[in-house]
């Protein structure tokens, strides 16, 4: 009876670890979440942290804001107390031979105003998402903070979904 019990435990184990090498999975997302905020409507947004060449660590984070012309926004937080960003300064975004200049709106946001928190800044994303046509990695440079901070094309694929879903 022993052995017929350690034999069913082993052949209990085997099937559940196999299970596991064959159980296909799904696409790997950034993670992306809905917020209530106090005016009771829904912002989807992507949040993804990456590390810079430089092993600086830098969080990103994608959302449509209807208060600024309903665009989508690109918002690049440092750590603070860390560092400052000055504003306005430009976010130079390449991939292959393209590139983009993405306009800083981190003055017209009122959240800047409220938090006084200058280790962060905001960019006008639209323009980098309309061009996008593939998940291309990008390349992402502010000049005198990010030497090169690499997104990796599932992010971009992240933020293209964000887009099309709005």
């Amino acid at each position: 009876m022993v052995k017929f019990n350690r034999l069913f435990s082993f052949i209990i184990c085997f099937y559940l670890i196999s299970c596991c090498f064959v159980y296909k999975t799904g696409k790997a997302y950034a993670d992306q979440r809905i917020n209530n905020s106090y005016q009771e409507e829904e912002i989807k947004r992507s949040i993804e942290s990456l590390q810079d060449l430089d092993y600086q660590t830098w969080q990103l984070i994608v959302y449509q804001s209807p208060k600024i012309s309903n665009n989508f926004i690109l918002r690049v937080v440092g750590y603070p107390g860390a560092l400052r960003m000055d504003h306005p300064t430009s976010l130079l975004v390449s991939s292959g031979r393209k590139n983009w200049n993405l306009k800083d709106i981190t003055k017209k946001s009122k959240v800047q105003i409220e938090m006084q928190n200058d280790s962060f800044a905001e960019f006008d994303l639209k323009p980098l998402i309309t061009e996008l046509d593939k998940n291309r990695p990008l390349r992402i440079i502010l000049p005198g903070l990010i030497n090169d901070l690499p997104i990796p094309p599932y992010l971009v694929s992240e933020w293209r979904s964000l887009a099309e879903a709005l």
